[in-house]
């Protein structure tokens, strides 16, 4: 099956600054993908170049098997500020929709606007920002593309409106089988939602992979003091803390840890996110995981 996202040595700079820095990824088709990191993390930047908005500096991205355009009827885009136009009603954004895009899902379009209970004759520049969070992935969904990026579409909402914005999400996804990544800061949100995680630190991904494998291979482990280099073939450390008597650690394990003298926890996919983007999360360790 083709892959949704597949990058290879990805790197984009500002000059000095690189704002992505030698990303490899490979995102199966059909998965709804959390995508998650600190600010400046390069999250934008990823889905940019994903939707051809950005040119990389060096190596190699495809989208769908091929190489990102703008534009591109495959592949739905809703920015962070969930752009809509605010002297447009929401039947003036259907409308403009169907005349720019061939493979426009009137039908789908106009039930979905009656299911989020928006006012076609509203002007955009009126609604809440919930409601214009649902007025922009209506727009890049009705599209019917087979891949939907979103940057960080709930970022502004309240917790109804996300879990509103969500649903529709999820019955998208149901409905159309159309792959999507997401960024999020909300890592329990993306946790209801996502079967896939990538977690962006510094411009390089941490951490990526199946949430059901990344949530039954991560534990926390608590115990006497020691070093953690002897816990053994197939356990990587990802954050480590110690006092005079006591060492915690959170691993990634490939083998069962059958020693008794630790007390193994399971850990949230917050604990997860959270343990990456430690500054005491080794480096060794985290390019290993890649």
């Amino acid at each position: 099956m083709t892959e949704a996202l597949s990058a290879e040595g990805l790197t984009k700079r500002y000059g000095r600054r690189a704002a992505l820095s030698d990303c490899s990824l490979a995102v199966p088709a059909g998965r709804v993908v959390g995508l998650v990191g600190p600010n400046g993390a390069g999250k934008s930047t990823l889905l940019q170049l994903a939707c051809g908005l950005l040119d990389p500096t060096s190596g190699r991205i495809e989208v769908l098997g091929e190489r990102p355009v703008s534009g591109s009827p495959r592949v739905g885009f809703v920015a962070q500020d969930t752009p809509v136009y605010a002297g447009l009603t929401v039947a003036e954004h259907l409308r403009m929709g169907a005349h720019v895009n061939p493979s426009w899902d009137a039908e789908f379009a106009e039930r979905r606007i009656a299911q989020t209970g928006l006012d076609p004759a509203q002007r955009a520049g009126k609604l809440s920002g919930g409601q214009r969070a649902q007025l922009a992935l209506t727009v890049a969904a009705a599209k019917q593309p087979d891949l939907l990026l979103l940057d960080e579409p709930v970022a502004s909402l309240d917790p109804l409106a996300r879990r509103t914005f969500l649903r529709g999400l999820m019955e998208l996804t149901a409905d159309r089988g159309t792959s999507v990544v997401m960024s999020s800061h909300l890592v329990a949100d993306l946790e209801r939602v996502c079967d896939y995680l990538i977690v962006l630190v510094a411009s390089q991904v941490r951490v990526a992979g199946e949430v059901d494998d990344l949530l039954a291979g991560h534990h926390r482990l608590v115990g006497r003091r020691r070093d953690p280099a002897g816990l053994g073939a197939g356990i990587a450390v990802v954050e480590q803390s110690h006092t005079e008597v006591q060492s915690t650690l959170i691993v990634r394990s490939t083998a069962p840890i059958d020693d008794p003298s630790w007390q193994v926890d399971r850990l949230d996919l917050e604990d997860i996110v959270l343990a990456y983007m430690s500054e005491s999360a080794p480096q060794w360790v985290l390019e290993g995981q890649r």
